[in-house]
């Protein structure tokens, strides 16, 4: 080969590497933009697998322990926890095993979420949240995180999380209610402690 020969590709085959970076570019560019609303409520029904367990009482503060089952999903299980029982204002911890899982980071420009996907068995290492009113009906906020095979951990607004094979919640349920607003500056629901309903 001399240094004034051209190497040539087919037309067709710079067409096809043309396109297939650009649907590459697409997915990556759909996945990056995928948000959700700061106050959608759980979907109800999801957790088929829950038992519920009254550990102690404490003049009118009760503490419970919530487990749930396989395939159950988490957001789903506390919302119906919290309806059941007429949560008024409760906080809580958990842990446990996911099969994948969905996290929110708050965009504050878009004031929307934007959605991480979990997509693999993962451990929780920790979850934290509140139960308020918000529209005269239970509302749980939780934040959590989880480590994935490689040790490394994701996290956030927990906006979904499906268990595989449990998960357990202690949660104490006090008896004033507290309740939350819709913050105009965020577009978020907001804790407002001088709120009466």
């Amino acid at each position: 080969m001399r240094g004034s020969d051209k190497i040539t590709v087919p037309v067709k085959f710079r067409k096809l590497a043309f396109t297939a970076i650009l649907i590459l570019c697409g997915v990556v560019a759909a996945k990056a933009q995928e948000y959700v609303s700061l106050t959608n409520p759980a979907k109800l029904g999801r957790a088929p697998g829950a038992k519920v367990k009254l550990l102690s009482t404490n003049g009118k503060t009760k503490t419970y322990l919530l487990v749930l089952a396989t395939g159950d999903e988490v957001t789903s299980g506390i919302a119906e926890f919290a309806q059941k029982y007429q949560v008024k204002n409760a906080h809580y911890t958990a842990f446990g095993d996911a099969t994948s899982a969905k996290f929110g980071w708050y965009d504050k420009d878009r004031k929307m979420f934007k959605l991480t996907d979990i997509n693999e068995p993962s451990e929780v290492t920790g979850l934290v949240g509140d139960i308020s009113l918000y529209n005269g009906k239970p509302f749980a906020h939780t934040h959590g995180s989880v480590a994935t095979s490689d040790g490394i951990c994701h996290g956030g607004h927990l906006l979904e999380l499906i268990v595989g094979p449990t998960f357990e919640f202690y949660i104490t349920v006090e008896p004033t209610a507290v309740y939350k607003k819709i913050s105009p500056e965020f577009n978020a629901l907001v804790v407002d402690p001088d709120l009466e309903k």
